[in-house]
Formats: C-alpha cells, sequence, structure tokens
C-alpha cells in the first residue's frame, strides 16, 4: 500500500552549535534519533572542532515539545580514530541499535583521499552504558572495500529481521572526477550484524537526473518497510521508498511533501531525513544549508 504524502509544518533550526563546545563549534549533522524513555529521545549528531574535524555527540529532547532542546551531551560520545586508521579525520552517527544490554553505534568514518577528494567507510562502536560512551567494536571498518563495492562504502542502517541482521548502506558506483562520486543504496545480511554478505544487491537506484544517493533511513510499521533516504539532483532533497520485504523497494518521490524555501534555514537543500512518530504524528529531524553547518531542522506533521 503507498504511503500517503505527509503534510510537514517545518519549526527551522532546533538543533544548533555552541562555539563553547569544542567538539561543536559547527555543524550539527546526520540526525540519529534514539529512544530513551517514552516520549524523551536523544538525536546523536556530528559536530565539527575547529580542524573542521567530525565527532559524534547528542541532544536530548522531549517529543512533546521537540522545539526545545533539554541537554547536550558537553563532550563526544565517539572522536575521531588514531592517526593512520579508516576514521582519523572525522566520525559521524549513522544508526544505533538497541541490543539487550548494549547500543550499537553504526557510524562514517572519513579520512581525506588521496586521488579523490575523500575516503568513506562504515564503523562499529559500542556502548555498555546507555549511550554516554562507545567503544570501537574494531578499528578497522565493517564496511570496506570488496569485490562488489570497490568504492566508498558507508552510511550504514541496520535492522534485525527475525534472527538475520540486514544493512543498507551508501555504496560508490563511480567517480566522475576527483571531487564527484556517484552513490547508490545497496544491502547485505549478516548473522551477528559485523560481518558483513555483500554481492551489489541494489535497494534503491537513481531516479532522473541523480547522482548521489545518501543516508538510508528505514524503519518498519504495520508490516511495511519504510525508508528516507536523500537525492541529489540540482538540489539535494529528501525522498521516500517502501518495501514489503525490505530487499525490493519501489520509490515514491512524492512521498515527502517538503521543498527548500527561500530565505529559510534549508533554501540550499534538505538532507540527511530521520522521522519518528509521537502520538500518532511524524517528527522529521533534517538537515539544511551546508549538509547541517547551522544546525539541525525540525518538521512536524501537521
Amino acid at each position: 500500500m503507498k504511503f500517503s504524502p505527509i503534510k510537514w509544518e517545518k519549526k527551522g533550526l532546533v538543533i544548533t552549535p555552541d562555539e563553547n563546545l569544542s567538539w561543536m563549534r559547527t555543524h550539527a549533522m546526520v540526525p540519529t534519533p534514539v529512544q530513551m524513555d517514552g516520549s524523551l529521545y536523544r538525536i546523536y549528531f556530528a559536530g565539527r572542532n575547529h580542524q573542521n574535524q567530525s565527532h559524534i555527540g547528542y541532544a536530548v529532547i522531549d517529543l512533546k515539545n521537540p522545539t526545545k532542546v533539554l541537554d547536550i551531551s558537553k563532550k563526544p560520545v565517539l572522536n575521531p580514530g588514531r592517526l593512520g586508521t579508516f576514521d582519523d579525520n572525522g566520525v559521524l552517527p549513522s544508526c544505533i541499535v538497541k541490543d539487550g544490554n548494549e547500543f550499537r553505534l553504526y557510524y562514517i568514518g572519513f579520512k581525506p583521499g588521496g586521488t579523490t577528494r575523500m575516503d568513506l567507510f562504515g564503523g562499529l562502536a559500542i556502548s555498555k552504558d546507555g549511550g554516554e560512551n562507545f567503544t570501537r567494536w574494531s578499528e578497522a571498518p565493517i564496511l570496506e572495500r570488496c569485490q562488489a563495492n570497490p568504492f566508498i562504502n558507508t552510511a550504514p542502517w541496520v535492522i534485525k529481521q527475525g534472527t538475520q541482521w540486514r544493512i543498507y548502506y551508501v555504496a560508490g558506483v563511480e567517480w566522475l572526477s576527483p571531487d564527484m562520486p556517484r552513490y547508490n543504496i545497496q544491502t547485505g545480511t549478516s548473522k551477528d550484524g559485523k560481518t558483513w554478505e555483500r554481492d551489489g544487491t541494489v535497494a534503491v537506484d537513481f531516479g532522473s537526473g541523480e547522482t548521489s544517493l545518501a543516508r538510508p533511513y528505514v524503519i518498519e510499521q504495520d508490516g511495511v518497510y519504510r525508508m528516507w533516504f536523500s537525492s541529489k539532483g540540482p538540489h539535494y532533497l529528501s525522498r521516500y521508498a517502501e518495501s514489503a520485504d525490505g530487499v525490493n523497494w519501489t520509490r515514491y518521490d512524492d512521498g515527502v511533501d517538503l521543498k527548500p524555501e527561500a530565505g529559510g534555514p534549508d533554501e540550499e537543500m534538505i538532507c540527511y531525513s530521520a522521522v519518528v512518530q509521537h502520538n500518532g504524528k511524524h517528527i522529521m529531524f533534517y538537515n539544511g544549508n551546508g549538509y547541517g553547518k547551522n544546525g539541525i531542522c525540525l518538521a512536524v506533521e501537521s
């Protein structure tokens, strides 16, 4: 059944950088919500320090009043990795999964490239203290180059399907120039959520005029898998797709009735959408101009 487009009411910026916190002097990128207790959520995100390196922290928001930030972590929950590792110049959240008493943080690791502008791969860190601090499961990426994916492999979103784990991720298909990669959204499986089998199966492919599909965000509602993702054409826009089995997806590009607004914090782009529900209504956190340079925007179902 096709998902009816949501009518959104924009509320503007809700989480903004704080120059007094060294880890988030600019940017609040890739909002990643996690329910803590009832309507209380942590919104994990990446802020940048004075060296333009991303660190992961969080803000606390009560969905009863989502325009108000109750608290922000004073220090990061995850810092860039050691020199020479895949994430030594920046880490950004992508997905958090509660698994028993653990929180699994699937994240994006960044470092400058050589012949290309950047290298992006997927990492995993684990928290045993309720998401206050995370420790890398491995200093190596869980999404690395392989025969099926010889380019970028990043932005992992992970769900459990019975005893199996499924991953959706951004997979590079080529570089058009040293500054311009093309990447779509592919999927793979795992028995433990750590070691992945990937064969190049495409979950969501390019539409007309698109060069990049970014940050899949997947939930299951009423037996239907729902994905919000970003597409890059003339602008970055939030897109939507549905699946009955989590493997075969149908795009509904009119499924997100949200467009850039002149003079607003999202007049250049709308990207990295994350959608939760409260009292039967959807709430979206997303990034606008400069990939979240000024913070995280909020939109609520009207």
